[in-house]
């Protein structure tokens, strides 16, 4: 390990932007105060003036990244965010999650992490993890119609990922992913972007956790 880098086993990366900045105090009004001390918590936001790759704020926990702060650009800053990661902490895992999420389950993050010190270093270890979507066919997104910014003809191509709600990835897992930043970039589904470039051998022992239960959206 580089023993220039701060030591921090497990950092939570939460995407918010400027224009969404009071989910961001809801969260840390609510829930976030609930977190262990054994994790970091930064709010990813997006600054494309920027004279450095990534400028982190300590204090109020943000992490800003050279980046466009748009819905389409969701893929560029989350490998932009964990690329920062690589460079100022040597960890264990990355959580990833969105702040328009509520977690009603407070206990997870310490039933996860306990899974996870088990597993970790084993010839077995996991490396991914979240509520799995198993895309068995390629196909033509819809999303659009949801966010009309997005491209009309975006293909899902077969491949498993995990929900953007919430999934882990661990240290050897984002330097990977690092590796594939230009595949990453040309993307427009964070969650997907991942997963597809995540080699399937980080895959083969996924964990399997049921989101839903424990994260819900913000009314």
């Amino acid at each position: 390990m580089n023993q220039n880098k701060k030591s921090q086993d497990y950092i939570l990366l939460i995407l918010n932007c400027e224009k969404y900045r009071y989910k961001a105090i809801k969260q840390r009004e609510t829930w976030i105060p609930t977190l262990s001390d054994k994790i970091v918590y930064y709010h990813v936001l997006g600054d494309p003036e920027l004279n450095e790759e990534y400028i982190i704020d300590d204090e109020n926990h943000i992490l800003y990244v050279r980046v466009h702060d748009d819905y389409n650009s969701l893929p560029k800053k989350v490998i932009a965010a964990y690329k920062a990661m690589t460079q100022v902490f040597n960890f264990k895992y990355i959580f990833k999650t969105d702040d328009d999420q509520n977690v009603v389950t407070v206990k997870f993050f310490e039933v996860l992490m306990h899974l996870l010190n088990k597993s970790f270093g084993k010839e077995n270890q996991i490396h991914y993890g979240g509520k799995i979507v198993d895309v068995r066919h390629k196909y033509v997104s819809q999303y659009y119609k949801i966010h009309p910014e997005l491209p009309q003809n975006l293909i899902v191509n077969q491949c498993k990922y995990c929900n953007g709600r919430f999934y882990f990835l661990s240290f050897g897992a984002v330097d990977t992913l690092i590796e594939r930043e230009k595949q990453i970039n040309e993307e427009y589904f964070e969650d997907y972007a991942i997963g597809y470039n995540l080699p399937d051998t980080f895959k083969s022992n996924i964990l399997r956790l049921d989101t839903d239960k424990v994260f819900v959206d913000f009314i």
